[in-house]
């Protein structure tokens, strides 16, 4: 982790670069006479300068960084802070965040180069210090551990990230911090007669688990969230194709996202009650998969025809939230790598998201812009619901066409949540599971939506 500290006075280290802002579009690093290497970086025109640029200006400036082996920087906080309406605590959290974002990659796969890594190490805020600066750059590191921790989890091969090593990190994760952990075997899955979470993950060697998370910061019916715990998607017998499979360790992304939300809420002493349900199942081919054409019968009784064995989210996570009806939730929020259609609908830049909840859907837009995690409302209109209607189970687990698949799913699990007594709102972080170029980060997982999570749990 980058170490970032305050002080009132201007550095004058020969080893750290200071950094400067300009209006002009381009940016560089340079030396000057006595050695001081300098980082100009231009924000285009200071009118044009929005929030979302400033979510991307420091990621920039480590990108400037690590290219030139610069290792320590100072950044006057004043000059930035006058260039933009966000100020003082929420904009020195926002820059630590997103400098230790930027400042992450996944390296534990790799050897180590003989010239050493490029990360950064130091940053110094200088100028005008305020005690709610300060405190912004303690929170500002905090989410940002919890993004990449998340960022780790789902960068991690399949063959190593297992439902119960998945079981394992979350009770790593909450070691230290007042989230109690429980996880639940095949037998007590069977029990429960999750027959979804059952169902897909007879085809795969290792056990399903079923793991719950609890942080009582505050005497009140709980926040629950549900995340997708599908360590690694093969389809199952409805195989995917070869290059739409690399990437599928990646499919507990909503899982690993609904891990460190909760655990960063504890780091962060929210005075919440909240709960994570992950269940956590491999998506395998074998003599023992479930078919396509199989009926499977949920925890709730409702059957679920099969016809799609690669729509496997939806299935496992109809027990999950069934599942959050025990704790009587004053509002449910599952998030899951859920569908290629909400890729097609929106791009790379947002989640799509699905509520049937006004207020709801307008809180959760503005905890994204001021995450700079993005989500973006679909319909969840009922007409959508002949979609998935079954001809021999009640709902079927995709929809009747190849077109909207973001909403099908999204019906289908309103299927399960519209029993649940509360608001409830369906993420699918499909479009924003891994970074793109213009996001200014590693390759691999981009942490989405932890911070969109801490961001509407805060507020």
């Amino acid at each position: 982790m980058i170490r970032i500290t305050c002080s009132q006075t201007k550095p004058e280290r020969k080893e750290m670069a200071l950094v400067r802002f300009e209006e002009r579009n381009d940016s560089w690093t340079r030396v000057l006479q006595n050695d001081q290497i300098e980082i100009v970086v231009g924000i285009g025109k200071k009118k044009e300068f929005t929030e979302r640029k400033l979510h991307l200006l420091p990621r920039k400036i480590i990108a400037l960084a690590k290219a030139n082996r610069i290792k320590k920087l100072g950044v006057c906080f004043e000059e930035l802070e006058k260039l933009t309406r966000v100020k003082g605590g929420a904009c020195s959290e926002l820059l630590a965040k997103n400098f230790e974002l930027a400042n992450f990659e996944f390296i534990e796969y790799k050897t180590k180069p003989e010239e050493g890594w490029r990360f950064v190490e130091e940053i110094i805020f200088f100028g005008n210090i305020s005690a709610s600066v300060k405190k912004g750059v303690e929170e500002g590191l905090l989410i940002a551990e919890e993004i990449n921790a998340c960022r780790r989890l789902a960068n991690t091969p399949g063959g190593e990230m297992t439902p119960k090593v998945l079981a394992k990190e979350a009770e790593q994760a909450a070691k230290g911090t007042k989230v109690k952990v429980t996880v639940l075997e095949k037998a007590e899955i069977k029990k429960l007669k999750m027959g979804g979470i059952l169902g897909v993950a007879e085809g795969s060697k290792e056990e399903p688990k079923f793991i719950i998370m609890e942080y009582a910061g505050k005497a009140e019916k709980p926040i629950v969230l549900v995340g997708k715990g599908v360590t690694f998607d093969t389809g199952g017998l409805s195989l995917k194709p070869e290059q739409y499979m690399n990437e599928m360790h990646m499919d507990m992304s909503g899982g690993a996202a609904a891990i460190h939300a909760i655990v960063l809420a504890a780091k962060l002493k929210l005075k919440k009650h909240i709960v994570a349900l992950i269940p956590a199942v491999e998506n395998m081919p074998s003599g023992s998969s479930y078919r396509p054409g199989d009926i499977l019968r949920a925890m709730s009784g409702k059957t679920i025809e099969v016809l799609n064995t690669d729509a496997e989210g939806r299935i496992i996570l109809a027990d999950a939230l069934t599942y959050a009806k025990k704790f009587e939730p004053r509002l449910v929020i599952d998030v899951a790598t859920l569908t290629g259609s909400a890729m097609g609908a929106l791009g790379q830049r947002a989640s799509a998201f699905f509520t049937k909840d006004d207020a709801l859907a307008k809180r959760l837009i503005e905890a994204g812009e001021r995450a700079g995690d993005y989500v973006w409302r679909l319909p969840l209109w009922e007409e959508y619901g002949e979609e998935i209607q079954g001809t021999f189970g009640d709902i079927i687990n995709t929809g009747k066409t190849r077109y909207g698949g973001a909403i099908t799913a999204a019906m289908f699990l309103y299927e399960f949540a519209k029993d649940l007594g509360c608001p409830w709102a369906h993420i699918d972080m499909a479009p924003r599971m891994t970074s793109i170029e213009s996001d200014c980060l590693a390759k691999g997982a981009a942490g989405a939506p932890v911070g969109l999570l801490i961001e509407f749990l805060k507020k």
